[in-house]
């Protein structure tokens, strides 16, 4: 593979380190056996090369840098007709497998300045997106796999932990990039759990984690007072990061059962 050239596009850093680069495919599990893997924003391909030498899965890669497709395209011929020429955040993932909305999994460097917009997207469409492994700004990663009780737990840790299973995997400096980055990277692995729908509301418990975190200096009970909190529970006397999704779901169904 030629060296990859030095440029950026939409806040992404493209990964020169090999070793890291197979050590993230690798990663991949195929999590409860769907065989098609999308990557968001291969660039040059350098995890590209790697999904390309597995033989347990289809490779489809979603690229919105036009001279990184024409890149593509001439390097990796076996990918012709699974290039995505497209903003992944526009994409229907419903169609681009079919009409029976297969599963699939998800792996790529994300954009450090639409990963959250990308983890919502991916939220939206739970029941196809059975795994994501992704190098994110390693603040970021640590706060999607933070657990109660810690100051970087927040709203994308609850949303993401009610559906996915996640763990921190390792971290990526920044000399393995094309341009250094002036932060850390981190690597996270998210499996879809066995959660189908959550025993609640589901609207409701984003508004109620939303308004939790939204002041969470503050208890519960100062801080859903905006969203119409009028009961009393023992969980109100804590703040928002000190709750677990399960207890996320109990105060959504005291809310609807007092409304």
């Amino acid at each position: 593979m030629e060296k990859v050239k030095a440029k950026k596009h939409l806040g992404q850093h493209f990964l020169k380190d090999l070793d890291a680069a197979q050590k993230i495919v690798n990663l991949q599990s195929l999590h409860r056996g769907y065989n098609k893997v999308l990557e968001i924003g291969p660039g040059m391909g350098v995890l590209t090369q790697y999904l390309l030498q597995r033989n347990d899965c289809e490779t489809f890669v979603v690229e919105i840098d036009r001279e990184s497709v024409v890149y593509l395209n001439e390097h990796f011929p076996m990918l012709r007709g699974r290039i995505f020429s497209e903003d992944f955040l526009q994409m229907n993932l419903s169609k681009i497998f079919g009409t029976e909305n297969e599963s699939f999994g998800i792996i790529g460097n994300l954009p450090y300045n639409i990963s959250s917009q990308i983890f919502f997207k991916v939220l939206d469409h739970k029941d196809l997106v059975q795994e994501i492994v992704c190098m994110l700004q390693k603040e970021v990663a640590q706060r999607i796999a933070s657990g109660p009780g810690k100051k970087d737990y927040g709203i994308l840790s609850v949303f993401l932990q009610a559906y996915y299973d996640i763990e921190y995997s390792f971290t990526v400096y920044p000399e393995a990039f094309i341009p250094p980055p002036k932060v850390d990277s981190g690597i996270i692995r998210l499996k879809r759990n066995n959660v189908e729908k959550l025993n609640c509301n589901e609207k409701k418990f984003m508004q109620v984690v939303k308004a939790g975190f939204n002041q969470r200096r503050k208890t519960l009970r100062n801080a859903l007072k905006p969203i119409g909190l009028n009961f009393e529970h023992e969980l109100l006397n804590k703040r928002a990061e000190q709750l677990s999704v399960a207890d996320f779901i109990l105060l959504t169904n005291l809310f609807a059962e007092n409304i």
